[in-house]
C-alpha cells in the first residue's frame, strides 16, 4: 500500500543538497519501491506533475512524473526516472512556474522546450525521454530539484497566482 508522504518546504536543508546517485543494486529491493509508489501517491495527493525525492525529504537521485497524456505520448506520461541526466536541449522558451515545496506562489522561467533525458526506470533498466512542452519543463524542474536548485533561484517576477477569472479578463 502506498502512503502519503510530508512534503518538505523552502528552507528545508535536504532541498538545497545535491542528491546521492542511486546504486542500481538498490532499485529491486522493496523499501526502494515502496518509496517510489510513496512518491506517485503523494504527487496524486497534492496534486502536482512531477515530484523528486529531496521532496520528501530523501537524497536520491530519483523522481516520478506524470503530466497526462499528450499528442506527443498517447500511451501517457507516467515515468520513474533514476539517477537521470540531461543528454540534449533545444530551444529556451520563458514559462510560468510553481513547485509543491513553494506553495502558493508562481515565476517566469527560462526553460529548453525539448529534452532528452536518460536514467534507469523503477526496474533498473535504461530509460530515454524524449519531450517537450509540460513534459520537458517537468523533467527540467525535476532534475533542479536533485541539483539542489529550486526553481525560486532562476525565475523571475516571483508571485500569488491570479484566480482565473482576473486572468481570462486580462486575456479579452
Amino acid at each position: 500500500m502506498a502512503y502519503v508522504r510530508t512534503i518538505v518546504r523552502e528552507g528545508h536543508p535536504v532541498l538545497r543538497r545535491v542528491a546521492k546517485k542511486v546504486d542500481p543494486k538498490e532499485i529491486p529491493d522493496p523499501l526502494f519501491q515502496q518509496l517510489i509508489d510513496d512518491m506517485f501517491e503523494t504527487m496524486y495527493a497534492a496534486p502536482g506533475v512531477g515530484l523528486a525525492a529531496p521532496q520528501i525529504n530523501v537524497s536520491k537521485r530519483l523522481f516520478v512524473i506524470d503530466t497526462g497524456e499528450d499528442e506527443e505520448h498517447p500511451e501517457g506520461t507516467k515515468h520513474v526516472v533514476i539517477n537521470p541526466k540531461i543528454e540534449s536541449a533545444k530551444e529556451e522558451t520563458e514559462l510560468n512556474e510553481g513547485c509543491l515545496s513553494v506553495p502558493g506562489l508562481i515565476g517566469d522561467i527560462a526553460r529548453y522546450e525539448r529534452v532528452i533525458v536518460t536514467g534507469l526506470d523503477r526496474t533498473g533498466k535504461k530509460l530515454r525521454l524524449d519531450g517537450g512542452d509540460l513534459f520537458a519543463q517537468a523533467l527540467q524542474h525535476e532534475i533542479d530539484h536533485l541539483n539542489g536548485v529550486l526553481y525560486i533561484d532562476k525565475a523571475k517576477n516571483i508571485r500569488k497566482p491570479k484566480p482565473k477569472e482576473e486572468q481570462e479578463e486580462e486575456e479579452m
